[in-house]
């Protein structure tokens, strides 16, 4: 798999590129946010993106790598507040993790992102548009989403959450099925991923009760009363 490593602290970026390489990467390392653009001429598998670069803020070079491709984007970053994790998914990332991380754990999200965007393949057969509570409509032919008529611009992980959620109004989905079914991981650890696409959904729908969170199991869509 080759993966682009976006990363100006040569303290952290040479031992990870170590090791990502004795885990069968190709690794191609940039240090400026223009580099990990300029690099996208051989577009990667995967790339690790830096929050904090000395030329370019990373959350501006993710926006510019989203309008270049759709390759998976992992933020690696210091910053662990729930504004900028929102920022950065909201742009277009596909995960985002905070240092110091194991290293284990981030090798789970690259193949996890990996497996994820494989999956993205058209089926053969695409269900029709279906309606859900408080007048959502999801299209998974167009992956477009509405609610009262207006479009509503999300993530490839955040529409795959509100599809999975949506098609049984009701039902409460565990969070390990959450994950499984949108990350294709069985991995859950104790990660705000999931806390944070559900935030960020919640904003973007306009109304956070449509989406209710069962304390200690998951989440469900509240269906029409």
């Amino acid at each position: 798999m080759r993966l682009l490593l976006v990363e100006d602290d040569l303290r952290v970026a040479a031992p990870l590129r170590a090791v990502l390489g004795r885990h069968g990467f190709t690794v191609r390392h940039a240090t400026t946010g223009e580099e990990a653009l300029a690099a996208l001429d051989d577009v990667p598998d995967v790339v690790l993106l830096d929050l904090s670069l000395p030329d370019h803020d990373g959350f501006e070079v993710c926006s510019r790598i989203r309008r270049l491709c759709d390759v998976p984007v992992i933020m690696v970053t210091a910053r662990a507040d729930i504004r900028s994790r929102i920022h950065g998914l909201n742009l277009g990332a596909d995960d985002y993790v905070t240092k110091p991380y194991d290293i284990g754990e981030l090798l789970a999200r690259i193949h996890a992102v990996s497996r994820r965007t494989r999956s993205d393949a058209p089926a053969a057969e695409t269900p029709p548009p279906a309606k859900g509570p408080g007048g959502i409509e999801l299209d998974p032919a167009t992956r477009r989403v509405t609610v009262g008529g207006v479009d509503v611009v999300l993530t490839r992980k955040e529409f795959d959450l509100l599809a999975l959620l949506a098609q049984r109004p009701g039902v409460v989905f565990r969070r390990e099925q959450i994950i499984s079914e949108v990350w294709h991981t069985s991995w859950a650890g104790n990660n705000r991923t999931l806390e944070v696409h559900v935030a960020s959904l919640r904003s973007k729908l306009g109304n956070p009760a449509i989406v209710e969170t069962v304390r200690g199991v998951g989440y469900r869509v509240v269906p029409e009363a």
